[in-house]
């Protein structure tokens, strides 16, 4: 039976981190127990995070095709005068020299086929090229044919959020492990507008709704909160997913904000590491009427959206010429071979949340919500654009696309389970962007739950 199989999973990961889980549990109260909307509980996502895939995701986010990752920080921002540059140190970016780049990643040969394919392709290459030089006007209908396949993937395609054009000249390639999200300095009424416009005109809230969805804006006195928790409980799945996903994300920045803290500039190499004050402001019960709590399950919510959507989309990386290419042979097989190994890990956990729940009323009305629900994703990755700060709207940017992608691939099921064997330019595709915006957002959630533990007992200590 299901239920065994899962009791017999948590019962031999339970029995390897009783100590710290119990450590965990009389820290935070109330973080404990099954998640809403969904069955799985926060002890086993703890267990399964910290012991199984949080080890093996710091490994892959360190190979070279996934430290470096193409971004237009220079875009203006399409809602407001980008009147909010900010020009602490810690804000700066440190773009990649082009010289630094893996041969493989600058040409843009990210997914290398099959000998055969390649032969093909550049068969046809030539034949094009041969086309243009005689200024043949005509189209073959193999040309034809193709163009109709091109023109109907970019249809099927649902795009959570907006890519950036990796061939703008303003994207530039920027190595992630030499810029990491930490705490900048970044605050105070920018920051509040960019989270206050994600909370406030991207979540479905109804006018009748007063009380600011935004955890930045002030609290009101006379509001305990029950009354808007009564408000989302009676929306449709869909529209509270929708919420918790952003607050789940918003939770997961300050957690690292909060774990990459500046504890010391000195006069030598500053210090960086947890500040357990700052994390008790941003989580506390007291200090959040309760509701800390709340924004932290919402962390452990997405961080199970995103884990269904790397086992949704193992087939398409199991495909043999689908190869993270970088230019090396051995760095691009050991990077394979660890995609793979978290892949059969993803889909070896027993409590997925179940997607196909969402969406499935009538047809025009799931069809018409459907639409909303991307539409107001992808207004939030446009208001990346405003954030001030050049290392909080790469990070920002980084996760946003990631999560996008995310739900990109829990909608595409149908796609990718009828990708074809031998056909690398047909059927579901993932740019390389994609791929390691999704990879590394996933890590950034895995790293927020093993800090959250980490967090726990640095509490306790302190009693």
């Amino acid at each position: 039976m299901p239920g065994d199989r899962c009791s017999l999973w948590r019962t031999a990961f339970l029995a390897i981190s009783l100590f710290g889980l119990l450590q965990s549990r009389q820290i935070a109260q109330g973080l404990t127990g099954v998640l809403d909307d969904c069955f799985c509980d926060i002890e086993s996502i703890d267990v399964f995070n910290n012991f199984k895939i949080f080890p093996l995701m710091q490994k892959l986010i360190d190979r070279d095709f996934f430290r470096y990752y193409r971004v237009n920080l220079k875009r203006p921002c399409p809602f407001w005068p980008d009147d909010s540059h900010c020009a602490i140190k810690d804000c700066q970016v440190e773009p990649c020299p082009e010289s630094k780049i893996p041969v493989g990643i600058k040409s843009g040969n990210y997914n290398k086929y099959s000998q055969a394919a390649n032969t093909i392709r550049d068969i046809k290459e030539c034949e094009q090229a041969h086309e243009l030089g005689a200024i043949n006007s005509t189209l073959s209908n193999q040309s034809k044919e193709a163009f109709e396949d091109w023109a109907h993937h970019d249809d099927a395609q649902d795009h959570f959020c907006g890519l950036d054009d990796e061939t703008s000249p303003d994207a530039e390639y920027v190595d992630l492990r030499l810029n990491p999200e930490r705490y900048t300095g970044y605050k105070g009424p920018s920051a509040w507008r960019v989270w206050n416009s994600i909370y406030e005109e991207n979540c479905f809230k109804p006018r009748s709704v007063y009380r600011p969805l935004n955890p930045l804006a002030p609290s009101r006195g006379d509001d305990d909160g029950e009354g808007f928790y009564k408000w989302l409980e009676g929306l449709c799945l869909e529209k509270r997913v929708f919420y918790r996903l952003i607050s789940g994300l918003h939770s997961s920045i300050n957690i690292h904000l909060c774990a990459e803290n500046l504890l010391d500039e000195g006069w030598g190499k500053p210090i960086w590491g947890p500040n357990v004050h700052e994390f008790r402001r941003r989580f506390g019960s007291a200090e959040t009427k309760g509701e800390g709590t709340r924004w932290l399950k919402n962390l452990y919510f997405l961080y199970l959206i995103e884990l269904r959507a790397l086992s949704k989309v193992a087939p398409y990386f199991e495909r043999a010429f689908i190869n993270l290419y970088t230019g090396n042979s051995q760095e691009d097989s050991i990077t394979k071979e660890l995609l793979l190994l978290i892949f059969n890990e993803t889909k070896a956990f027993p409590m997925h949340f179940d997607e196909s729940s969402m969406f499935a009323g009538h047809k025009m009305e799931a069809k018409r919500l459907k639409e909303e629900f991307r539409l107001h994703f992808k207004n939030i990755s446009r208001i990346m654009d405003c954030v001030g700060c050049s290392k909080c709207r790469l990070w920002g940017t980084l996760q946003t696309q990631g999560l996008g992608t995310a739900l990109k691939i829990l909608f595409s099921e149908k796609e990718i389970k009828n990708l074809p064997e031998n056909s690398p330019s047909k059927g579901f595709q993932l740019t390389r962007q994609e791929i390691v915006a999704l990879l590394n957002a996933f890590g950034r959630l895995s790293t927020s739950i093993k800090e959250l533990h980490n967090f726990r007992t640095l509490l306790k200590d302190q009693r």
